[in-house]
């Protein structure tokens, strides 16, 4: 009897443990919190938008194109930004990813938005997540300020 509980349980933590794929990326497919298009604005006011307010956050909802998501997990992406420099997207608490077929595709991020700067050894990490080369990542010598989005929720559209 010992043994069937000892299994069972095991069986059980097995299932639990295992991550689950995010559902395909198509239009209206939502993430985590969810989120909709209303009163979302553009990325390029984002940066702005934080700098002016008070605790040097926007907290809000965006909408941009997907430039690039984690290839391992789908734990980050990258959208497009007017100025060419690409905003990096994480997901708060760690609590879903990105399928890794939503590139090109048009999303609609709430959550909230700050300047940081991202150490050479994190920039390495997300160069190697991205599938870079070698020679690619060993090019990293300098930190980088970034604008840093913290999605609670992702809207395809």
């Amino acid at each position: 009897m010992k043994k069937i509980l000892f299994v069972a349980s095991a069986t059980l933590i097995g299932f639990l443990a295992t991550a689950q794929e995010p559902v395909p990326a198509a239009k209206g497919v939502t993430y985590g919190a969810g989120a909709t298009a209303e009163a979302a604005i553009p990325t390029e006011e984002i940066a702005d938008k934080a700098s002016k307010a008070e605790n040097g956050k926007f907290v809000g909802k965006t909408t941009g194109k997907v430039l690039s998501v984690c290839q391992e997990k789908g734990c980050w992406m990258k959208v497009e930004r007017a100025n060419g420099e690409p905003m990096m997207v994480k997901f708060k608490d760690y609590g879903f990813f990105m399928p890794k077929d939503l590139v090109g595709k048009e999303v609609v991020l709430d959550g909230e938005a700050t300047v940081k700067e991202t150490s050479v050894k994190q920039l390495k990490h997300y160069a190697e997540d991205a599938g870079k080369s070698k020679e690619e990542i060993s090019k990293i010598k300098a930190p980088k300020k970034e604008l840093i989005f913290v999605a609670k929720g992702v809207l395809v559209l």
